[in-house]
């Protein structure tokens, strides 16, 4: 499990250099035939991560409800974010995989809610969970990288 970790961290970082390598017209941007940006993209990975791993082990989640209804599957940029919300992102973008590693490792996931993602794989643990948000996070990055060539 701890390897699954170290992509996901590795996956964080690059996701971090986009926030802090690219112009935020760059990253804010929709091209046309997309429904929404890098950043939205990168956020998205850091809710969704939460929401998989610890919302459906029943655990609070180290996010604001805030973000979560801002970022959570189905959503869309509806505005650019404020600095102080790209600043916290950027931080929970390798932060929380850490404390997330962290809780695993203390035992903390005992309790998982079966769910069926719309992918059409069900996952029954949190470690299906785990598995599953790596595979996530690639599609995202790949849709990045998409966006990136687009707005450029």
């Amino acid at each position: 499990m701890e390897q699954l970790f170290t992509i996901c961290q590795q996956n964080r970082s690059k996701l971090k250099d986009f926030l802090t390598t690219l112009d935020k017209e760059i990253l804010f941007q929709i091209p046309e035939g997309f429904n929404n940006n890098i950043w939205w993209n990168v956020a998205h990975t850091v809710v969704t991560e939460q929401l998989l791993i610890y919302k459906l082990s029943g655990l609070e989640m180290n996010i604001s409800d805030t973000l979560v209804a801002k970022y959570r599957k189905g959503t869309f940029p509806e505005e650019n974010p404020s600095e102080a919300e790209f600043e916290q992102v950027l931080e929970l973008l390798t932060q929380l995989p850490a404390q997330t590693l962290k809780d695993y490792k203390a035992g903390k996931f005992k309790d998982f809610k079966t769910y069926p993602t719309s992918f059409g794989v069900t996952l029954n643990s949190v470690e299906d969970a785990i598995n599953f948000n790596l595979f996530h996070e690639g599609m995202h990055f790949g849709n990045i990288l998409a966006l990136k060539r687009a707005v450029k």
